[in-house]
């Protein structure tokens, strides 16, 4: 062999890069390998946390498929693997003839000349173990955009550098699958090398502590320490979620969702500080069993209002939550918002909200009170204690940061509510005030949630819902739920 063909720079290193991986992976194929011992545990642990990020059901493309293991437990409405080992598509066929694989190598991905079954944008773009044996991950990366809708969702895992040499020495053991040498990215690393191709990381994280299947220990490493410091720090493997960088969208109806109970005097403030917004706004009173004139003074304001577009509706159920619920399915708008009847946060910020949502930059768009100062008597000091804790252990429950959980004001698609609702039965609905339902459904489903500071104002009416001591407690009680369904899968 030349030196030029040595040589990294020569314009055939990466054919010899990609024929030593064909070969070595055809090997390893081909090879009366098994998953046993640290191998099947590593990867039963990568099909936990892959089914909990991917829903059932959706159309799924996997790159470096292998056998098509993964992608056969993700159970996807139409599943696509590609890879550059023939041996290993073989095989995959043969375990999964529900599924279809194709023969690709994701370096020649060319946008002008897909096969057919990639023309459509797909759901979930998975890249599992992959990104440490390509030659160039961002050309790699790049490639994936023609395959992208905004709403897809790329979600990769590579090992961590520090379990470089232990893994040198597990595939010498046979404990690994074994590799050729690989890149041995940083999160640093892929995080710049996304946002060189195009992509927005939404979420990241660490996981598999304990690389085998003892009973007791394994999932007590794996699914509780692995998410605790200083223990996450020697996890095995890095995960990302991503989205294609985000393009302005097109202006629409909004619907303005205002909860009400013993909220009659401010049902007319309501009205008439609420601007309008994109193509029109309508706005939706969902009154909700009160003891005052609230819902004669809401049938006032619609009779006394004919240029505005005014719909209510009596709350069947109780709690903000179904009020909320309620809400959005009567709303006809393609962005619907949730205002406070109480008018705490000013009905005039609503449209940075809505510039907020349609920029691109959020898909969900959460009200934080605790960033600017708060008039006097806005919030009690054990609540703003409270919803501090409460923010810090979201983030920490999340993987992103939410500055304030409680914040009434909340900016979504319908079509992105309605996905949340169709994934309820995840946890059920559980949640009275509506905050949490809409903020675990956002974070369970991969969305951008980003935080929109706000100045909060005392009330000029009434007094709060909020109980501070008994939701309180409720709301512990769902922390430890988030903590068992979001956290510590």
């Amino acid at each position: 062999m030349s030196t030029a063909e040595n040589s990294p720079f020569s314009d055939s290193a990466p054919q010899i890069y990609a024929r030593a991986r064909v070969d070595h992976w055809n090997s390893v194929a081909g090879s009366s390998l098994q998953r046993q011992g640290m191998r099947r545990c590593y990867h039963h642990r990568l099909h936990q946390v892959y089914r909990f990020l991917v829903p059932q059901g959706r159309r799924v493309l996997e790159i470096g498929c292998g056998q098509g293991d993964l992608l056969a437990a993700l159970e996807p409405s139409q599943g696509i693997g590609l890879d550059f080992s023939q041996v290993m598509l073989e095989k995959a066929r043969e375990k999964h003839p529900g599924l279809t694989f194709l023969a690709q190598d994701i370096h020649h991905l060319a946008s002008g000349n897909l096969p057919e079954a990639l023309k459509q944008p797909f759901d979930a773009i998975i890249l599992s173990d992959l990104v440490n044996d390509l030659w160039d991950v961002r050309e790699a990366l790049q490639n994936l955009r023609p395959l992208c809708s905004p709403d897809t969702r790329i979600i990769l895992n590579f090992h961590s550098h520090l379990w470089e040499k232990p893994a040198q020495w597990a595939q010498k053991k046979g404990a690994m699958t074994p590799r050729l040498e690989q890149n041995w990215l940083t999160p640093e690393d892929m995080s710049n090398l996304l946002q060189l191709a195009g992509f927005e990381v939404i979420r990241r994280f660490d996981d598999f502590l304990w690389p085998w299947q003892t009973p007791l220990l394994e999932p007590l490493c794996n699914r509780l320490l692995a998410k605790i410091l200083p223990f996450r720090w020697l996890d095995l493997t890095h995960f990302m979620v991503c989205r294609p960088e985000p393009a302005e969208r097109a202006f629409g109806l909004v619907s303005v969702i205002i909860p009400a109970r013993n909220e009659a005097g401010n049902i007319e403030a309501a009205i008439e500080r609420t601007p309008e917004m994109g193509t029109g706004t309508e706005i939706i009173f969902v009154e909700g069993n009160s003891t005052d004139t609230t819902w004669d003074v809401i049938q006032q304001a619609i009779a006394k209002h004919p240029e505005r577009r005014l719909r209510a509706f009596r709350q069947v159920g109780k709690g903000k939550g179904d009020a909320v619920r309620k809400g959005f399915d009567e709303a006809r708008g393609d962005v619907l918002m949730i205002l406070d009847a109480d008018l705490t946060v000013p009905p005039e910020t609503l449209p940075q909200f809505y510039q907020t949502y349609i920029s691109g930059k959020a898909e969900f768009v959460n009200g934080v009170r605790l960033v600017y100062p708060q008039e006097k008597r806005a919030m009690r000091f054990f609540n703003l204690l409270g919803n501090k804790f409460f923010s810090l252990t979201f983030s920490w429950l999340l993987d992103r940061n939410i500055k304030d959980t409680l914040c009434g004001t909340k900016v979504l698609s319908r079509d992105h509510y309605r996905l949340i609702a169709a994934n309820r039965h995840y946890f059920g609905e559980f949640d009275p005030f509506g905050d949490y339902d809409l903020l675990f459904g956002a974070a369970k489903m991969n969305m951008k949630i980003v935080d929109l500071p706000v100045r909060y104002r005392e009330r000029t009416y009434g007094d709060t819902n909020i109980h501070r001591w008994r939701h309180g407690l409720l709301l512990l009680r769902m922390v430890l739920f988030a903590a068992k369904r979001l956290k510590f899968i």
